[in-house]
């Protein structure tokens, strides 16, 4: 049954490195939920030891920020904190530099992927307004929705699966995390302004015309909906920051609250909910607890320490976690590494090291492929070969001020 597993393994592993498999119509999600559902079909792994792989606490974290997202969403905010972004009288280097960290804000509480989903297509249309080229605001969006997502335990999916499972305390996180992710933030608006050159206005001829406004993109927007999720976000923060109140519990009562509406039915914002990585993750953890019952993983741990790649030492790790990221994509990576994770830094060094490693490649996080989606359906050619000219350089900075951050940390013995 070993082989069996490991078998199977492979098959949703290299489905994650190819995105899919060829001649069948799977994605990443599909794949990996097939590879749970072959494990349960052939008796390798019970029904109730695929609960009990689940790491429940995750998914329900999970689920509770994407209903807080979606309130945001159909409440119009981001449309509207992107139109008041676009009206300030700024010249472009510094507007660049205000979407930046307002981006990163957004991103370190609610969902990156949708607020790069949200904002994107009105992005583009507030830049063609103002006849400035959306190209560098449009890298700008992806790439500080990444690192801004790094700042807490709440910004991204794998942040949140670190977070629950190695029980990190969300303050002395997002203290350990704000000086990297600062200079960061800082890096990105350089390089942009530095590739740039001045070159802000866009071609006239360059860009589609102006599309009519559509409802899926620019929600109305609507004060009271947005004040609400705004006091549930602002709440389950300090209960985050101040209390002992476990954060899936908390941000479940926040989600109940937000759905118990008058006026957004249900149906709406269950509808927002990113049902299919919810389906990735209890995949996945079906699959890696598997071959981790098989004592593979222990073995290949031990294996790589007997040959000098001690995977627990925080070189090796942010090494491995930044590799996995770009071959993998960041959650598979995570839990990957994460029976490795037994550094008092380990938490920080995966939620840095596979967030930040997403700039690189198009590929490689959910919000670049989104904000790429959203330049070609308003005629703009976002590809990877452009997407590389930022990505690269900023991940490199970023992962050096990142691994020079922790290095420090840890020579001062912290």
């Amino acid at each position: 049954m070993t082989a069996v597993i490991v078998l199977v393994f492979g098959f949703v592993y290299l489905g994650m490195l190819l995105g899919g498999l060829p001649f069948l119509q799977l994605d990443r999600t599909g794949i990996a939920l097939l590879g749970a559902m072959a494990l349960v079909g052939i008796g390798a792994v019970s029904p109730e030891a695929a609960v009990q792989s689940l790491h429940l606490p995750t998914l329900i974290l999970l689920f509770a920020f994407m209903v807080l997202s979606a309130q945001m969403r159909l409440g119009g905010f981001y449309a509207w904190v992107t139109w008041k972004l676009a009206a300030l009288p700024l010249p472009p280097p510094q507007l660049l530099g205000v979407l930046i960290v307002v981006i990163a804000a957004l991103s370190a509480v609610f969902s990156n992927d949708i607020v790069c989903l949200a904002v994107a297509p009105v992005l583009i249309d507030v830049c063609r307004q103002r006849d400035l080229d959306p190209m560098p605001y449009l890298l700008a969006l992806a790439c500080a929705a990444n690192i801004g997502s790094a700042a807490t335990l709440i910004g991204n999916p794998q942040n949140m699966l670190l977070g629950e499972t190695l029980r990190l305390s969300f303050s002395g996180y997002a203290i350990d995390a704000l000086a990297p992710v600062l200079l960061g933030l800082l890096a990105i608006w350089g390089i942009i302004v530095g590739q740039t050159r001045g070159r802000w206005a866009r071609q006239p001829d360059a860009d589609a015309p102006l599309p009519a406004r559509r409802a899926t993109d620019w929600p109305a927007f609507d004060p009271w909906q947005t004040t609400k999720g705004l006091i549930v976000a602002a709440a389950l923060l300090a209960a985050f920051l101040f209390t002992t109140w476990p954060r899936e519990a908390a941000a479940l009562v926040g989600a109940g609250v937000l759905l118990t509406s008058r006026k957004l039915h249900s149906r709406k914002m269950l509808g927002l909910v990113d049902w299919e990585l919810l389906v990735l993750f209890t995949g996945l953890f079906v699959v890696n607890h598997a071959l981790q019952e098989t004592g593979l993983v222990a073995e290949a741990v031990a294996a790589l320490a007997a040959a000098g790649i001690p995977l627990e030492q925080p070189g090796f790790l942010f090494a491995a976690a930044v590799l996995l990221s770009n071959l993998v994509s960041n959650v598979p990576a995570v839990m990957l590494l994460l029976p490795a994770a037994t550094h008092p830094q380990a938490g920080l060094i995966l939620a840095l090291a596979s967030t930040l490693a997403g700039n690189l490649l198009l590929v490689g996080s959910i919000a670049n492929l989104i904000v790429a989606d959203a330049a070609m359906r308003r005629g703009l050619r976002l590809d990877w070969r452009v997407h590389v000219r930022v990505g690269a350089p900023v991940t490199l900075a970023t992962l050096a001020i990142s691994a020079g951050f922790i290095g420090w940390r840890l020579a001062a013995g912290g």
